[in-house]
């Protein structure tokens, strides 16, 4: 790629971020084939993190949180179906409000199918982007959404914005799993950060480094870098970088649609590389 070409980002996302749990930000850049890892970033906040989101470009991000809503939802419910009205009302209500709404929706359908899916979800392995618990997912977009649409970025498929910063939903899960299986590489329970659990992440990095992916795309590092994302045991790190390899694969593909399939749900969206 030329000199001038896109900063890659990858970003794991937390709807309560602290100094604990910050939003982790990895930025690199795809060199002949090659995605390298040039630093880590942790913001404690959300402020932080919308701020940081209207800082100028060129930029290409993979964020780990989901950018809409199942069109069987939105459509039971009644809310708008064009997603910037729908993510407007959507984000006007409150958590407790959300909760009883999708509760309420489950509740009503047999057991086995209580949530609904978007189009991609199953192909991905995700969650539902309306389960509120383990992972709350539909918090990381009440949370994400509005920083999104404030700082005036271009979400491909869903809504124009600065075609500088590119920002498409990405799924560590998806790409881990295409490398190691289902094994766990992370928690943030101290308790079930095992041995077992640290042998997979350096598998899972070995696997990286040597480009074993369809995405075709191997990762560098230094030293330091993986020392650092193995010795990282919820994972957060390194599922920023995951993040970042499949913005990195999207900036190969290039605009107007950054790999994302031409027929893709303009109220739901796409996990790229699904």
């Amino acid at each position: 790629m030329t000199q001038d070409a896109p900063t890659l980002v990858g970003c794991d996302f937390s709807s309560s971020p602290s100094r604990r749990k910050p939003v982790v930000l990895a930025f690199g850049r795809v060199v002949a084939g090659t995605v390298v890892l040039q630093r880590l970033a942790s913001l404690p906040t959300l402020q932080e993190f919308g701020a940081w989101l209207r800082e100028p470009g060129p930029w290409v991000g993979g964020f780990d949180f989901p950018f809409g809503l199942p069109r069987e939802l939105v459509e039971h419910l009644g809310w708008p179906r064009t997603w910037r009205a729908c993510m407007a009302h959507y984000t006007s209500l409150t958590r407790p409000q959300i909760r009883e709404t999708f509760a309420a929706f489950c509740a009503a359908r047999p057991p086995g199918g209580k949530f609904a899916h978007r189009a991609f979800d199953r192909l991905a392995g995700s969650s539902p982007s309306m389960k509120w618990v383990n992972p709350p997912v539909a918090w990381m977009l009440h949370a994400a959404v509005p920083l999104v649409l404030e700082a005036g970025v271009d979400i491909p498929g869903l809504h124009a914005g600065d075609p500088q910063r590119v920002a498409l939903e990405a799924y560590p899960g998806l790409l881990a799993r295409e490398l190691i299986g289902r094994r766990s590489y992370k928690s943030d329970d101290t308790a079930r950060q095992t041995p077992e659990r640290l042998i997979a992440r350096k598998d899972l990095l070995g696997a990286l480094e040597t480009g074993r992916t369809r995405l075709g795309l191997r990762l560098k590092l230094t030293h330091a870098q993986r020392d650092a994302l193995i010795d990282d045991a919820s994972g957060d790190r390194l599922d920023a970088v995951l993040c970042m390899v499949q913005a990195g694969w999207a900036a190969l593909q290039g605009p107007p649609a950054w790999g994302l399939p031409p027929g893709l749900d303009p109220l739901e969206g796409w996990i790229v590389t699904a």
